[in-house]
């Protein structure tokens, strides 16, 4: 068996490795110092905080912020509707998407090019916030919960990056040998690209995810009854209050003064509640996303 030889490191290599250590603990603090902040930051004293004296650690720490958030009945059914909108929708999106992206990537579907030109027309031109509107309640979509999971199913940006996927990753091979045996597109697509797409499928997925998880315009815009209301309109209703409290509005200088030492509790407070289920999910799809970030680009 031959032996592996082990090439000694020059000088100029190891500097190289040493500035790559650096640079990269460098850009890890700046990413990580923020949310590690935000942390310390919604348990500690406001008055601290504001006045810069609240750093590595937390200092007069208490938990008023999230009494405040948590104890907010509201909260709950705010998570509730967010929860159910994000994960229905993001189901919708790609049942919608998927299927699509494939259709789209076949070359033999010969209206391909034209429909794929109506799509990408959308991404340049709208109808306007009015017309959008006026669509949406003939459709008797307003003040209900479908208003988040169907008008806006299909984002095209994520459709062209399934359909690029779909055209450079699945080879006309595959399909002409599955044909061969009489398999039909849609059992292909079903147990054949499927299968072989988890990586765009995951990065997709968590693309639509995210924005149910997020969207605040659609609730602000479509919905008037409290119980629909998702997470974003509820923390932004409890993060004004709060404001309003801080301020002493209607209840004298001593509340807003007693409000001041906590306002920053509640504000860093609110972010928290609002990014840490998306922060949780993301591990276990993280394998699948640094493989589908690649897609589109060009390859060896």
């Amino acid at each position: 068996m031959e032996m592996i030889r082990y090439r000694k490191k020059s000088a100029n290599d190891m500097i190289f490795d040493i500035g790559v250590a650096v640079l990269s603990v460098i850009a890890f603090l700046i990413v990580a110092y923020p949310l590690y902040f935000i942390c310390i930051a919604s348990i500690s004293d406001s008055t601290l905080v504001s006045t810069g004296k609240v750093l590595l650690f937390p200092r007069g720490i208490s938990m008023f912020g999230f009494k405040e958030i948590f104890g907010d009945s509201r909260i709950w059914t705010g998570y509730r509707n967010t929860i159910v909108y994000t994960l229905l929708g993001t189901f919708v999106n790609l049942l919608f998407t998927l299927p699509a992206a494939y259709a789209l990537s076949r070359p033999e579907f010969r209206a391909r090019r034209f429909i794929m030109l109506a799509f990408v027309i959308t991404m340049f031109f709208g109808g306007g916030l009015i017309p959008t509107y006026l669509l949406i309640k003939s459709l008797h979509m307003t003040n209900t919960m479908w208003v988040f999971i169907f008008p806006f199913c299909v984002n095209v940006f994520n459709l062209i990056i399934t359909r690029t996927f779909f055209e450079t990753s699945l080879p006309k091979e595959l399909y002409e040998a599955a044909s061969i045996d009489g398999c039909s597109h849609f059992t292909f697509f079903r147990t054949v690209a499927l299968p072989l797409s988890k990586a765009v499928v995951s990065v997709i997925a968590l693309y639509y995810l995210v924005a149910h998880w997020n969207d605040f315009f659609t609730a602000l815009i479509y919905i008037r009854d409290n119980e629909l209301q998702p997470l974003q309109i509820i923390l932004r209703d409890i993060l004004l209050s709060n404001q309003v409290f801080q301020s002493g509005a209607g209840a004298g200088g001593a509340a807003g003064g007693y409000a001041q030492k906590f306002a920053d509790q509640v504000k860093y407070g609110v972010i928290l509640v609002s990014t840490l289920p998306i922060l949780i999910v993301y591990p276990f799809i993280q394998k699948y996303f640094e493989k589908g970030v690649m897609i589109g680009s060009v390859k060896g």
